[in-house]
């Protein structure tokens, strides 16, 4: 999530079958899925990217958070178009920094104009728009999106819950500094982190308190959640693991920098940017560093939140490159440069790397080679991260401009 003021940049989501007819028909279904479950199975192995663009065939309709799952992968379970076609513009009148999260045919963004706005995916018309109130501006924070309500922060320090179909206000809680952090839902909580140094965890039906925890410095980061944990990197130079049930801190491994990107996470590791100019991998079940990168060319901050598929690491830095790295070892793989900083995040789909850049272009690279496969000149810095739903590409530009592509 990309950052606008000063500040931020110093400390830079059924069947049922019961006849005895249908319990032979699915015996026999149940041996030819197996035989396809295996032969996938030999395929995923012989070639994990060529694995990542199967699995982005995977129907699935939405992307209902910031990096569109909780442990923030950034990977797309469908796939857009080969050759993408702008399909719609909508002029949202101030810039946008959020990344939208795209649910059952709906785009839900925010804009620094105080306003959270549900469009219509297919259409690019307005469902209905939510204002935050005075001074509710809405920077970075992303909205997370349940079966009935939509979540997301402002600068003001309000946090927003929103009634999914009509855009009505369901509850507010007041933190004591803004908010950039997206939320993220987990069971009957949805966590938030703000700028007055403490990560939330809030009943999501009401708002209540469940829990809180005092970190010494801003919370800007997103939390990344596995197994009942929430793993996210401070801007007080701390990686954290926390509970969720009850916000007690498993461990904190200091890294010597301050973390704005937020946390990926993929079996046993952990992978995140810091201001330090370094790339980590953390060891989770060791609770310490297993590698880290840095490009011996271009030392500068990474405020890019990475993604992970196909054994590779891609994130953005400010110094202006897309980068690969081995996910085991570390190493670079590639590097795609750009014409200036890269503080959105990468979304990966059908072998490919799509990200925004401060040059005002949308790239569309080749996630095996790196090779540039398309862009699009939106005229102004994208900061904001792609989302991916339905064969639809949305993100939105800081001339107010909201793109949806397919």
């Amino acid at each position: 999530m990309p950052g606008r003021s000063n500040r931020s940049q110093q400390m830079h989501t059924r069947n049922h079958e019961n006849t005895k007819t249908r319990k032979r028909k699915a015996r026999s279904f149940s041996w030819f899925r197996g035989f396809v479950v295996s032969w996938l199975r030999f395929l995923v192995c012989v070639s994990p990217l060529w694995a990542l663009s199967v699995s982005a065939q995977t129907p699935s309709a939405n992307w209902n958070q910031f990096r569109g799952n909780a442990r923030l992968t950034g990977v797309a379970t469908t796939a857009p178009p080969d050759a993408l076609k702008l399909r719609w513009t909508y002029e949202a009148g101030e810039s946008i920094e959020s990344s939208a999260a795209i649910v059952d045919g709906a785009v839900y963004v925010g804009s620094s104009k105080g306003e959270l706005l549900a469009i219509d995916l297919e259409s690019g018309k307005l469902r209905w728009k939510y204002a935050t109130g005075e001074a509710g501006f809405i920077g970075e924070s992303s909205p997370a999106v349940s079966a009935d309500a939509v979540f997301i922060g402002d600068l003001a320090g309000v946090f927003h819950a929103v009634g999914i179909r009509d855009g009505r206000r369901l509850w507010t809680f007041k933190a004591d500094d803004e908010i950039r952090s997206s939320p993220v839902l987990v069971d009957d909580v949805v966590l938030i982190g703000s700028y007055d140094t403490h990560l939330y965890a809030l009943e999501s039906k009401t708002g209540k308190v469940r829990w809180k925890l005092q970190t010494d410095g801003p919370v800007h980061a997103t939390p990344a959640i596995h197994n009942g944990v929430i793993y996210i990197g401070g801007c007080d130079e701390q990686f954290r693991a926390i509970r969720v049930a009850d916000g007690k801190t498993l461990f904190a491994l200091p890294l010597g920098s301050n973390m704005g990107s937020s946390a990926v996470l993929d079996g046993d590791r952990a992978y995140v940017g810091t201001f330090g100019a370094d790339v980590f991998a953390i060891n989770l079940k060791a609770r310490k560093v297993a590698w880290r990168f840095r490009d011996p060319d271009r030392e500068f901050p990474y405020y890019s939140s990475a993604a992970i598929a196909g054994g590779r690491v891609f994130v953005g830095g400010r110094d202006k490159a897309v980068h690969a790295l081995d996910a085991a070892s570390g190493k670079s793989v590639w590097k795609f440069v750009t014409r200036a900083r890269v503080d959105s995040s990468p979304v990966v789909a059908g072998g490919r790397v799509f990200i925004g850049s401060s040059d005002g272009k949308l790239y569309v690279l080749d996630a095996a080679t790196g090779r540039k496969k398309w862009e699009f000149d939106a005229g102004d810095a994208i900061t904001a991260s792609p989302s991916i739903a339905s064969g639809r590409v949305v993100i939105g530009s800081t001339d107010g401009r909201i793109y949806c592509f397919g």
